[in-house]
């Protein structure tokens, strides 16, 4: 996977790598709503059970992601210069870390 490329740069707005944590305990509370009403059922009534829809359980606004945006390569790389041009501090360097940026936000 070392050489795999993003088709399109498209990042959520976020400072979380993922959503992991917040689907996890949205599942669990879905989970439990389900468990629950299934639990307080008469057993005739089974088979009329219809489960609960997705927002029942959670809101999707607020998970840790908050929409995505498109960050297209040419911003990339202005971007990597200019964070080059602040923290490299001979012209080796600046170009070490504006590849090795461009590397990171490139890849999957």
């Amino acid at each position: 996977m070392s050489r795999s490329r993003r088709k399109t740069p498209i990042f959520g707005h976020t400072t979380h790598e993922s959503e992991r944590d917040d689907k996890k305990r949205w599942h669990q509370r879905w989970r439990a709503r389900e468990r629950a009403t299934l639990a307080s059922a008469a057993p005739e009534a089974l088979a009329d059970h219809v489960t609960l829809l997705l927002n029942e359980a959670g809101n999707v606004w607020s998970m840790s992601k908050d929409g995505k945006t498109w960050w297209p390569p040419g911003s990339q790389v202005l971007t990597a210069e200019r964070i080059a041009r602040e923290l490299g501090r001979t012209p080796r360097e600046r170009a070490a870390l504006k590849k090795r940026l461009l590397r990171r936000w490139m890849t999957k």
